[in-house]
């Protein structure tokens, strides 16, 4: 399997570090592509790190994942509680998916305790901060080695 991982974020991402820093931190998600980048390397993977504010695009790199990536990492942020198009596209996508959120979204608003990706996801990370990032790389590094075994 493909050692190959996309890391997706969805909309807002763009202003981590100067968005709510209450909730989500003083980190940019430029600090979270870069340790993603470097656990990469000791993982022996290679990443695609994207964000959007729209919706297909996040789909169209689900599309493109689905023919050369191992596994994707994705914060769908918002997307989270409104996207079937993006659970239609993850169920497309044949490898394992982890889903992270750096807040934990089941403290917060009861809209933002449904999520249609967690219905995909091989498994969910929330509350850690951008830490969850890591852990969800982490995980997915196993499962792509379970798969290889």
């Amino acid at each position: 399997m493909s050692r190959l991982v996309f890391v997706l974020n969805g909309p807002n991402l763009n202003l981590l570090g100067k968005r709510q820093p209450h909730i989500y931190g003083h980190e940019t998600l430029a600090d979270v592509e870069a340790q993603c980048r470097e656990l990469a390397e000791e993982l022996n993977l290679k990443i695609r790190f994207h964000q959007s504010n729209r919706e297909y695009e996040l789909i169209d790199w689900i599309h493109e994942a689905r023919e050369i990536a191992g596994g994707i990492v994705m914060n769908p942020a918002a997307f989270t509680h409104t996207s079937v198009a993006i659970l239609d596209a993850l169920n497309t996508f044949d490898h394992p998916v982890i889903e992270v959120h750096i807040s934990n979204v089941h403290k917060r608003e009861e809209f933002r305790h449904h999520s249609f990706v967690s219905s995909r996801a091989d498994g969910v990370i929330a509350g850690f901060g951008t830490q969850g990032y890591l852990l969800g790389l982490r995980r997915l590094a196993k499962l792509i080695d379970e798969k290889k075994a």
